[in-house]
Parts: structure tokens; C-alpha cells; sequence
């Protein structure tokens, strides 16, 4: 998420480790921070601004007890991008909810309709998904195919040209949904007809609240396209997409706030779980390497993951066995990307992005070693003699090594555990 901005961050935080706090340490800090917003997109006058109140907050904060300019300039950069970026917004939903989705071609919001129905599904909402984008050809197929994998509704026509009449015909489809999601046509700010066709299934079907897709890609373009949609329909929110590989990120959060309208949603993925309430104290907590305990606590339980005193006991007691440790693997697969999932976390130093492609590989590979084995020998390893390894590698499209590897790090594993079980004691 926005790599390059953390990077920028983290570096001009660094900077202050290095010599005494002194003016040219705060001159060269500010110069810092404003090279890397506006390298990420961010406007220039936005960035001055907010450069401006750092400084002085600094200066006149720099003689604080008990704490060291590092962490005072973290604590007061943390604060003001927090404010820069807007409030904390919770999507309120009523009852019956009709939200419509509006925004340009290619902003993403077809796979984003059906991200936030399943986000919607996993909190207990029943969700209908109506496809009325009548121009792009396969978008109905697209929507159906990606609802499908989630077990969500789409309502859609082929053959049927009036958006309007898919919108009627789709709302009475789904009266027993308590939200219905429709995913309007892509269109250009300056499109007068497209513009003109989302104003007129705004007024028909007035729905409860109509969000702006905005891609993370367009940079400080999207003030002017969350200016013009606002002047067409009632934007009640926008949402950002494609958060993940772009540099222009913090230049589109920005001026989608700059607008005064609250960003509800991010998207930092394709995968469909890849979705999240928008809130400016924990992403701003990670661009600047405090973490997002919260947020990856969220993912645990939307991830339904949970361990019984059972599990709990034999990892603990080093009791464990390979099919055990299978399982633990795929727990932490349904969290999400191994990346995203250290980036929630609060460490002191950064992991390098080859470290975790490696342990990635890694576990991949022992997946596949651990799926290749019979149940006999997960629960008990010492069956596998080179015979039985030799039969594994190749099951598993791997080496006999690998097999050995695998073994010696879970035995080691069993170890470390009872050893510092045993250690608790010591004392």
C-alpha cells in the first residue's frame, strides 16, 4: 500500500537519528516530508499547508521531557495527516437500502459491487446486485461470474438497452434484499448524455445513498471528478480503488477530502476480500510503520479463524503434528496477502519485500509437501523413511530436500515451543 510514500515517510524519520535537533534538523525534515507527498501526487498547496503546521508544532513542541524529536515528530506528522485526510465515517444503513455506484470507465466499480456486497453478506445484510451497465460489453457476465465465487445475487439483461427499466425490473427482483447494490455505466466528467442518464436513475429510484468510485491511479484528478459527479447527483461518499500499486494514491485520498466528502471505502487488491472501512487514524498508523492491530484483528474475525483449547493446548505443549500445522497455514491464508497482513503489524524494523516473497514460496512449497502425505504420516513423521520422502517430493512437485527441510524446521519448531514453555518456569 502506497510503498513509495511509506518509503519517503520512513526515511525522512530516520533522517533524525542521525545528528542533534536543531534548526537544519527541522528545515531538513520539512524539505523531506514535502519531497515525498509530492512525489506521491499530493497538491502542492495541500502540502505546503500541511508541512506549515508541522513546523510550527515542532518548533514550539521541540523542548518536551521525555521524549525524543523522532517520536514528537511521528506523534504531531500522525496527527496532521490524520486531519488532512478527514474523518472517521461508518456507513450507516437503514432497513431497506438501495446504493447506487457512480464513477468513470475503468474506476473499478463492478468488482468493487460485488466486494461490497460480500463485505455486506459476512456482516448479515442479504444483498442483491443489479448490473446496469447496458454499454460495456460482458459487464453483466463479469458481475455474475465474480457474485458467483461469493454466493451473491445479480440481477441483469442482455438483451434489455433502458438502464432504467433493469433498475425497475431488479428492484422488484430483490424487495426481500436489505441492500441492494446497482452498478451504473462508467462515464467521463464530460460525457453530457452518460452524465445526464445517472442524473435521471438518481431522481427515478432515489436511492439511500449513492457512492463516487474513484481511482487511487487519477491522482489529484480526483477533486475535479468528485466535483463534477457531486454537481450531477447527491455524492454521499467515495470510495478509493486500487490503493495498492500506485504512487498517485495519496494525491487522490487527498483531493477526494479536499472535497469535504467522506471517503467511506478503500480497495488495496483484486481479491475480493480486499476491502475496508476507510479510517484515517489506522491508515495513516501505516503509512507510517505504528501498525493496524485493529484492523488485523477485523480480518481474523472476518476470516471466521478460530482455534479451540484443543489446538491451543497440543501447540502449546509441542504436541503438534503436521496436520496440525496444515491447518495453521490455512488459517493465515484466509486473512489475505502475507504482505498486507505484516503491514497491520507494529514492527520495529522493516521486513524486506524479497524476505516475504521467500517465506511466501516457502509456504506454499510446504503445502504442497504436507498435501502429498498420507494421514498416517502427518500425524506421525517418523514413518517417513526415503522411500516414502522420495514419493512426497514428487507428489508434491518439489525435492527430497525439500521434504528433509520441512521435517528439520518442524521438529525444531516442536522444540522452541516446549523450551520456552519449559522457561516460563525458570524464574
Amino acid at each position: 500500500m502506497l510503498e513509495e510514500l511509506k518509503e519517503g515517510l520512513k526515511n525522512a524519520f530516520d533522517k533524525l537519528l542521525r545528528g542533534g535537533v536543531d534548526e537544519k534538523a527541522i528545515k531538513e525534515f520539512i524539505l523531506d516530508l514535502q519531497r515525498t507527498l509530492i512525489k506521491a501526487d499530493v497538491n502542492a498547496k495541500v502540502v505546503f499547508e500541511f508541512t506549515k503546521k508541522v513546523e510550527e508544532r515542532l518548533r514550539n513542541s521541540s523542548e518536551l521531557p521525555g521524549i525524543s524529536f523522532k517520536e514528537l515528530a511521528i506523534k504531531i506528522v500522525y496527527e496532521e495527516m490524520t486531519q488532512l485526510l478527514g474523518g472517521d465515517y461508518k456507513l450507516q444503513l437503514k432497513a431497506k437500502n438501495v446504493i447506487m455506484l457512480v464513477g468513470i470507465q475503468g474506476s473499478g466499480k463492478t468488482t468493487f459491487s460485488v466486494k461490497l456486497g460480500n463485505y455486506l453478506k459476512q456482516r448479515g445484510y442479504s444483498v442483491g446486485i443489479i448490473e446496469a451497465d447496458v454499454y460495456r460489453p460482458g459487464a453483466f457476465e463479469q458481475v455474475s461470474q465474480l457474485a458467483e465465487k461469493v454466493g451473491l445475487n445479480v440481477y441483469g439483461s442482455k438483451d434489455e438497452k433502458d438502464p432504467r427499466k433493469i433498475v425497475e425490473n431488479g428492484l422488484k427482483s430483490f424487495s426481500d434484499k436489505s441492500v441492494v447494490i446497482i452498478d451504473t455505466a462508467g462515464r467521463h466528467k464530460n460525457e453530457q448524455e452518460l452524465m445526464k442518464e445517472v442524473k435521471e436513475l438518481y431522481s427515478e429510484f432515489n436511492p439511500t445513498l449513492t457512492l463516487l468510485v474513484i481511482d487511487a491511479t487519477i491522482g489529484q484528478q480526483a477533486y475535479y471528478q468528485a466535483k463534477a459527479f457531486a454537481e450531477t447527483v447527491s455524492v454521499g461518499g467515495i470510495v478509493i480503488t486500487k490503493l495498492d500499486g500506485t504512487a498517485k494514491g495519496g494525491g487522490a485520498l487527498a483531493a477526494a477530502a479536499a472535497t469535504g466528502a467522506k471517503v467511506y471505502f478503500i480497495s488495496t487488491g483484486e481479491r475480493i476480500d480486499e476491502i475496508e472501512e476507510f479510517n484515517p487514524k489506522r491508515f495513516v498508523g501505516r503509512l507510517i510503520g505504528l501498525g493496524d492491530l485493529e484492523g488485523l484483528l477485523e480480518r481474523v474475525k472476518n476470516a471466521e479463524i478460530k482455534v479451540s483449547k484443543e489446538q491451543t493446548k497440543k501447540i502449546m505443549s509441542g504436541r503438534f503434528t503436521l496436520e496440525d500445522f496444515l491447518q495453521q497455514i490455512e488459517q493465515m491464508e484466509k486473512l489475505g496477502p502475507m504482505e498486507k497482513i505484516v503491514e497491520m503489524l507494529p514492527l520495529p524494523v522493516k521486513v524486506d519485500k524479497k524476505e516475504i516473497e521467500k517465506a511466501k514460496v516457502q509456504t506454499k512449497r510446504w503445502k504442497a509437501i504436507i498435501l502429498s502425505m498420507t494421514p498416517e504420516e502427518r500425524i506421525n513423521p517418523r514413518l517417513l523413511n526415503g522411500t516414502r520422502i522420495k514419493r512426497i517430493a514428487i507428489g508434491s512437485g518439489t525435492s527430497e530436500k525439500d521434504v528433509k527441510d520441512l521435517l528439520e524446521a518442524f521438529e525444531k519448531g516442536k522444540t522452541f515451543i516446549k523450551g520456552a514453555k519449559r522457561s516460563r518456569f525458570a524464574f
